[in-house]
């Protein structure tokens, strides 16, 4: 079997992989190895966590709708049912921005979903 000098590509594939660790801490960083298992773990973790960011941020709206709702008399489900009902088409992103920098403008909404249930 004829040698294979791989110098180049072996170079280039390993100088990505540890430009990719860069910040890792120890030899997290410096040694391939370690580096290269590393970095497959962070880009599983971050595969992951970008689905999971979406999950995270439509609990934190639903909490903070329910916060703002159950001033208003009334729950997040009685809140969100009432809405679809009156055929208010906001997303839980802006019914949480509203409950939080116009509360005055939710109140509007909140009293809207009241008188349709």
């Amino acid at each position: 079997m004829t040698r294979v000098k791989r110098g180049n590509v072996a170079r280039k594939r390993r100088k990505k992989i540890l430009k990719l660790a860069k910040g890792f801490r120890g030899s997290h960083s410096t040694l391939f190895r370690t580096a290269n298992q590393q970095v497959m773990k962070a880009l599983r973790s971050a595969y992951r966590d970008r689905k999971k960011r979406k999950r995270d941020f439509r609990r934190l709206w639903i909490t903070r709708i329910n916060a703002a709702a159950r001033q208003h008399d009334m729950s997040y489900s009685q809140l969100i049912g009432n809405l679809k009902k009156a055929n208010v088409q906001l997303n839980r992103k802006m019914l949480a921005q509203m409950a939080i920098l116009d509360p005055a403008s939710f109140a509007k909404v909140a009293e809207m979903a009241q008188s349709q249930g």
